[in-house]
């Protein structure tokens, strides 16, 4: 009997799911957010899955640390290149975390917002505003039909309805 259970599942296997777990977190943080912080940490949450993966593809079971000398040279080791690359891209993460948070506070400090939406429209006029040229209109209004005009106000409307009764304007 090989019934699959919860004891029937190995270290390794779980650290792959968490991995690819920790990837998929990730990635979808960064696809459904619409704030800029929100996407930075999504972005390290998939960066730890990636490292994690690293790992992993040195690990062999039943292996010890590389360290020379102290060990048997008959002895499976855990390969230590995946590991200097994962330090490697720590630090490279760190740094790269460090760069977008300080462009999230200069943008923050010039826009006051960091929504993706919001930060669109304000870029889109500064570069009409630089350009020279005036924003475009509306992109709500539908496609191939003549814009509305625009509403009459209440005021010249009772007005336009008193002349057209009476023929005169008051």
């Amino acid at each position: 009997m090989s019934a699959m259970g919860p004891d029937s599942l190995s270290f390794v296997v779980v650290m792959y799911v968490g991995a690819f777990g920790l990837l998929v977190i990730g990635a979808i943080g960064m696809v459904m957010s619409n704030h800029l912080f929100r996407m930075v940490l999504a972005l390290v949450i998939a960066e730890a899955g990636a490292n994690l993966l690293l790992v992993l593809s040195g690990w062999r079971d039943g292996a010890l640390a590389p360290i020379l000398g102290t060990h048997a040279a008959d002895v499976p080791m855990v390969d230590p290149v995946p590991q200097v690359l994962v330090l490697t891209a720590i630090v490279i993460g760190v740094g790269v975390q460090a760069l977008a948070v300080s462009v999230l506070l200069k943008i923050h400090r010039i826009y006051g917002t960091l929504d993706v939406r919001a930060l669109r429209r304000h870029l889109e006029l500064d570069i009409c505003r630089d350009a020279g040229m005036a924003p475009e209109g509306s992109r709500e209004a539908p496609a191939g039909e003549r814009p509305l005009p625009p509403p009459i106000p209440v005021a010249d409307a009772l007005r336009t309805a008193a002349t057209d009764q009476t023929g005169a304007t008051s």
